[in-house]
């Protein structure tokens, strides 16, 4: 397994495009903390702070799509084949994307997190509000956001290997969370809270989200994110011992 991840990092070192994605989370988050400080019509606080750095959340999305590159991309690109004839147990080659590809998702939600923080600090100080580095509140959203960017790339690594055209799995990808999340999910109620975004907004929202019952607890959000993460890990799995390759 350990050559089989060393492979993998040494493949994202040949491209420049998953890099890309993972350095507009950052950027991602600096316009989300940057729009809620210049839109919002009352003083700044420590309950802020938590709100803020929920944005570090919103990198699951291209988190999502660099897991989808993991496998997709490959069969885009025509490597699959080499690598799964270099590697003929399957199931371990996309155990080792899940993992350092969640992995990396981690990292990047991480340095979204800090940049976030640099950005929110110096915001409070430009408006003349003393910024609270101790608030709990504000830690435990940003880890949620983390894991959430970790969860995200890890179910992007199966849907890559269940839709295995790139372009198809990224639609499918964003088509299931503008369409049947955001359009659908209002009309099913608090069933919505269930589907994996609002799962992840659970785990990484602020905590005027988290009052307003529209979601599940952040443990709740956890542990139905790590089911996904389960169920999409053995799926990727299953189907690629099971498809032929071309």
């Amino acid at each position: 397994m350990q050559s089989l991840i060393r492979t993998e990092v040494l493949k994202l070192r040949t491209v420049r495009s998953p890099w890309l994605l993972l350095a507009a989370c950052p950027l991602l988050v600096i316009a989300g903390v940057s729009g809620l400080v210049v839109s919002s019509k009352t003083a700044l606080d420590a309950t802020k702070q938590g709100e803020a750095l929920a944005h570090v959340g919103l990198s699951s999305m291209f988190t999502l799509v660099f897991g989808i590159l993991a496998v997709a991309g490959e069969y885009r690109h025509k490597t699959i084949t080499d690598t799964y004839l270099s590697t003929p147990a399957r199931g371990r080659v996309i155990g080792a994307k899940l993992l350092v590809y969640a992995v990396l998702g981690a990292l990047a939600g991480t340095a979204a997190g800090l940049v976030g923080l640099g950005v929110a600090a110096a915001w409070w100080s430009d408006k003349g509000v003393s910024f609270v580095w101790g608030d709990a509140q504000m830690w435990t959203t940003i880890g949620g956001g983390v894991a959430w960017a970790a969860a995200f790339a890890a179910i992007g690594v199966g849907v890559g290997a269940l839709v295995r055209s790139l372009v198809g799995a990224i639609a499918v990808a964003l088509a299931w969370v503008a369409l049947v999340e955001g359009v659908v999910g209002q009309l099913i109620g608090n069933l919505a809270r269930w589907l994996p975004f609002n799962a992840g907004q659970a785990l990484g929202a602020g905590s005027r989200a988290m009052v307003s019952g529209n979601l599940l607890p952040r443990w709740g959000g956890g542990a139905v994110l790590a089911l996904y993460v389960l169920a999409f890990a053995v799926l990727a799995v299953t189907t690629s011992m099971r498809r032929d390759v071309s």
